[in-house]
């Protein structure tokens, strides 16, 4: 009898020293199991309409949200087109970066050089060596499309117009925009246009896309929205001594709602963005308006006249604000049913519930289901899953997905997960060593 004790003892040792080692090894087993689908190819909505269905009269055309970059209409949006004055949006971006990194202050004063007040075009508001705030130059390229204000600024940045327009295309490419975007100047101007004074170094003309100009409008607005408070403005006098204001070349601005002038193409929720025009480029325009918590961007080139140009980018800001909104999905601390909990090793607990860090937001076709949505969870490596966790760890994310859009938001930890004793992980791992083996005897009769 004493012999079977030893026996036992013996046996009961070398199970927990086995059980011991496992412990320390053995992988955690997760809730929920990892459903990853595969990232939806394309941007545009599939409520995407037809250039026959806004009839547009245009050489190329793009809708986006502002938000996501989400393509919501395009037409040819990627042919290379001569953008004129839109090219200006560049030239404001690099601007208000240099404002916003301290590089140059508003109140710093500008020198127009005789390149400046010679340019052709819109503007041929400055005197050769007139001095000008930063601000006022800018009030006079936002406002007024001002060519002189544009290549002032190019060369206090830049010290010549064509070292701008090399900080103009590494910007276009960091923004993502295509290999066919193209500057050779600050102004959109042709190089004709531009005459003794063009770029030797730089080859080409001024060349962008619908769907360039669609990106650099969205990373400005995104960037460096405060461009808004200058573009918004329907007119303003250069100096305090002018007889007569600046007034912008935007017909569509709410602004205008009252201008007897302009009042037919003002638009709801419009404070922007850049028009242009040359005899190469048609009458071109990047709009952006805002409603109901929604900003959509459009862009329009190669239109006939100056009224078509307003026409045309109505049809699609219409056409967004009447077909899409801006639809909250999930809120913060919300738990989600795909991966509500995951598994701790070394814990006082053996699991932690998980909430979403923040909440997500989609632009979806007026009326979409909550059925529209798919969602799919994965946990953390499992060397994250190990106690000590705290309240707001990421231990998980989820990917939502609706009509080719996918977002990725963090799954956090809802509580605090203190490490185990030594003593309490050494019963756990008995008391599952032999209900694992209890459970395997079990399964043999």
């Amino acid at each position: 009898m004493l012999g079977w004790k030893k026996k036992i003892v013996a046996v009961l040792g070398v199970s927990l020293l086995v059980q011991s080692f496992l412990f320390h090894i053995q992988p955690v087993s997760l809730l929920a199991a990892d459903t990853e689908t595969k990232k939806a190819e394309g941007t545009a909505a599939d409520t995407t309409a037809t250039a026959g269905d806004l009839k547009l009269e245009v050489k190329s055309a793009i809708l986006m949200e502002a938000s996501t970059g989400q393509v919501l209409y395009e037409t040819n949006a990627d042919e290379a087109l001569p953008p004129a004055s839109m090219a200006k949006m560049m030239t404001e971006y690099l601007t208000m970066e240099a404002i916003e990194g301290g590089k140059i202050k508003w109140d710093d004063q500008v020198t127009a050089s005789k390149y400046a007040a010679d340019v052709i075009g819109s503007g041929q508001l400055i005197a050769e060596g007139e001095k000008l705030t930063v601000k006022q130059m800018f009030n006079a390229l936002s406002i007024y499309s001002a060519n002189d204000a544009a290549i002032a600024l190019a060369e206090f940045l830049g010290g010549t117009e064509e070292n701008f327009a090399k900080m103009m295309n590494a910007k276009a490419k960091e923004l993502g925009m295509s290999d066919q975007a193209h500057f050779i100047g600050a102004t959109g101007l042709s190089r004709a246009d531009i005459g003794e004074y063009a770029p030797s170094g730089i080859e080409g003309e001024t060349l962008m896309t619908a769907r360039d100009a669609a990106i650099l409008a969205y990373s400005i607005v995104r960037d460096h929205k405060e461009v808004l408070n200058f573009t918004k403005i329907p007119s303003l006098k250069l100096r305090d001594r002018d007889k007569t204001p600046m007034i912008n070349w935007n017909w569509m601005l709410e602004a205008n709602a009252s201008n007897i002038n302009y009042k037919k193409y003002a638009y709801q929720g419009l404070d922007g963005l850049k028009t242009g025009h040359t005899d190469e480029a048609g009458y071109c325009f990047t709009a952006t308006a805002e409603r109901n918590g929604m900003r959509l961007i459009s862009v329009v080139m190669g239109t006939k006249t100056e009224p078509k140009r307003f026409e045309e980018s109505r049809k699609l800001l219409d056409y967004g604000f009447n077909n899409f909104q801006i639809t909250p999905f999930l809120g913060p601390n919300q738990e989600i049913e795909a991966l509500k909990s995951v598994n701790i090793k070394k814990g006082v607990g053996t699991s932690v519930s998980l909430v979403t860090k923040n909440g997500l937001t989609f632009v979806t076709k007026k009326g979409a289901k909550p059925e529209d949505f798919t969602i799919t969870a994965t946990a953390a490596e499992d060397s994250k899953l190990v106690a000590p966790i705290k309240k707001g760890d990421a231990l998980g994310t989820a990917k939502v997905s609706y009509n080719g859009q996918e977002q990725t938001i963090d799954l956090i930890a809802n509580e605090d997960v203190e490490k185990g004793s030594w003593i309490r992980l050494l019963f756990r791992s008995i008391k599952n060593f032999f209900g694992d083996m209890f459970s395997g005897i079990k399964d043999m009769f």
